[in-house]
């Protein structure tokens, strides 16, 4: 079963939900639109992307 979570920086619901417990995959949904689908990523890639949206600043 998933454990869906949100950032700890969200302030509103224009975000994207996270479930990080499976090890085969990392699931990813909108807040807004959980009935649309979810992204399954690897869990390097998930990690890599991750640490690239760290560094980025827009």
């Amino acid at each position: 079963m998933p454990n869906w979570r949100t950032s700890t920086y969200t302030k509103n619901e224009n975000c994207v939900e996270v479930a990080d417990n499976d090890p085969a995959a990392v699931m990813v949904r909108d807040t807004k639109g959980r009935d649309l689908g979810t992204l399954l990523v690897p869990p390097n890639v998930w990690a890599e992307f991750v640490e690239f949206s760290k560094a980025v600043k827009l």
